[in-house]
């Protein structure tokens, strides 16, 4: 349930010298860079520079970059090529008008369904939320275990279709929560979580539905808020735009 990447360069450099399965190894290192926004929206894709970057062939790097396209993270046009997909205001609206129905269903879920061992996961994301809170410069990290609390809640409510549903989804609230946390959101985060833990761990499945829904309410105002501001700082709409990444290798917003 870490948000953890299931790939990553080895100390030669490549993910090729791993040695391991290259298909997800691939597929986890280039949806990490597009969740911590390495690769930021309208970045070109291209297979050949990936495939000599990560020291493999163009086999795993197609077959990652499909997948990629299918859970919404890369767009591809003619003539154009593969490209990041925008995350802006207006995809992020249509991902909480689903998200809002699901984490509500899932919380009710859980705090029907809730057991010892699930109870006490939720309770270590929560300890691990306020360490991580202390400190104003780890928001990527924040958002990382905020990401994982919802997880493991939608883990909780015992559905295996509802699990599904929600787990394309996960990727983008990582990348979600990576463009918009700010230093300052970890205690007003963990306080909403504190009451949404309680709420099911006492069993109230109406209390759990209702803090979940009013929970990413607020989440989405505050995210589509910033996106838009983000938007217009750019001076366009157009996200789509191919970009490469910043010379400095921080995230850039969409």
């Amino acid at each position: 349930m870490s948000s953890s990447r299931t790939a990553g360069l080895t100390a030669t450099g490549t993910i090729g010298a791993a040695h391991q399965s290259l298909r997800d190894q691939v597929y986890g290192e280039l949806r990490e860079r597009i969740i911590d926004g390495r690769y930021p929206s309208g970045y070109r894709v291209v297979e050949r520079e990936l495939a000599d970057e990560l020291g493999v062939s163009r086999i795993p790097v197609r077959e990652a970059i499909q997948r990629l396209e299918t859970e919404g993270f890369i767009a591809a046009q003619a003539r154009r090529g593969a490209f990041v997909a925008p995350l802006g205001p207006a995809e992020a609206a249509d991902f909480f008008d689903i998200r809002e129905h699901l984490e509500a269903l899932a919380a009710s879920l859980a705090a029907r369904r809730a057991d010892r061992d699930g109870l006490r996961a939720l309770e270590r994301l929560l300890d691990r939320a306020r360490r991580v809170a202390d400190s104003s410069r780890r928001t990527r990290e924040l958002g990382s275990v905020h990401a994982d609390f919802h997880q493991q809640i939608v883990v909780m409510s015992g559905n295996p279709l509802l699990q599904g549903l929600m787990a394309p989804l996960d990727g983008r609230l990582r990348r979600l929560f990576s463009l918009t946390s700010e230093p300052g959101d970890g205690p007003v985060m963990c306080g909403e979580h504190e009451l949404l833990y309680e709420a099911i761990r006492s069993g109230d499945a109406d209390a759990a539905e209702r803090i979940a829904r009013g929970h990413v309410a607020g989440t989405r105002a505050t995210a589509l808020k910033m996106l838009a501001e983000a938007e217009a700082e750019a001076g366009t709409t157009d996200t789509t735009e191919a970009v490469e990444p910043a010379a400095s290798g921080r995230r850039r917003r969409p």
